[in-house]
């Protein structure tokens, strides 16, 4: 079978069922495993991906994905060009652990898509929470501040972590925030998490030097928080990855601790 991938976290999950030697391309961000994804062919940005070079590759099955506005054009062209393809959409954990099933399903990796779909689910078993929820903002971007609502996995990684997320109560995947609305939540602590950056190059100053959000509690307590990207905006395995960082960030909020490095 000859699968191409168009989403790091469709290329993680096919990695993480054993079934790396299927791809035959995968897109321009997948990065992980390194050892596999140096080896295999490009076929654009996730967003804008060259549908005939993925044609060329002749693929039994493209895994795309409708996680991120513009996805859905991409899906209109796979459609266009009679290639047969699978597109998750998940906006819960629960949703993630379908979305390993099927993919698992449809490349014939049925078990190892429940083995792996299982391993997730006891990685992240609920905490029992602090006695008060400190408030976690998680930023996708900084500017403006783009922060995950409760149609996200991420709002439930933060409850189950025994945070609170100060966009949970709005039935969204994510939105656009004020700087006004950001000091109005007064955040316990902010988690950068910005998407398509690298690690090394997140910016915390960014927040703590925000002239809007002098005075709040998580800058004067230095509660600004770095987690990859790949680790929490990624519906893959290594979503446990994420969940465990947030366990530390809540513990440390919780017992007056800070943001190591930042």
């Amino acid at each position: 079978m000859r699968v191409v991938s168009l989403a790091c976290s469709n290329t993680e999950i096919v990695c993480a069922l054993g079934a790396a030697d299927l791809l035959v391309g995968i897109d321009d961000h997948s990065d992980f495993p390194v050892e596999v994804v140096g080896r295999l062919p490009r076929v654009g940005p996730d967003l804008n991906p060259d549908i005939d070079r993925v044609r060329a590759l002749e693929p039994d099955l493209v895994l795309a994905t409708l996680t991120v506005p513009g996805h859905e054009r991409v899906v209109a062209e796979l459609e266009a060009a009679g290639l047969p393809y699978l597109a998750p959409e998940p906006l819960s954990i629960a949703d993630v652990y379908r979305d390993i099933r099927d993919i698992g399903r449809a490349i014939g990796r049925e078990a190892e898509g429940e083995r792996v779909a299982r391993d997730l689910e006891r990685s992240l078993a609920p905490l029992s929470p602090p006695v008060e929820r400190p408030s976690i903002l998680v930023e996708w971007w900084p500017k403006p501040v783009i922060a995950p609502g409760r149609s996200s996995w991420v709002n439930e990684l933060i409850e189950r972590a025994g945070g609170r997320n100060p966009l949970g109560g709005e039935d969204i995947k994510s939105r656009p925030l004020t700087d006004a609305e950001v000091r109005a939540m007064a955040p316990d602590a902010f988690v950068l998490s910005w998407c398509g950056v690298a690690p090394e190059k997140v910016r915390p100053d960014v927040v703590y030097t925000n002239s809007e959000w002098q005075g709040l509690e998580a800058l004067r307590e230095r509660r600004v928080f770095c987690v990859p990207e790949a680790f929490l905006g990624r519906p893959s395995p290594r979503l446990a990855e994420g969940y465990r960082a947030l366990c530390t960030v809540v513990e440390a909020v919780s017992v007056g601790g800070a943001a190591s490095g930042s």
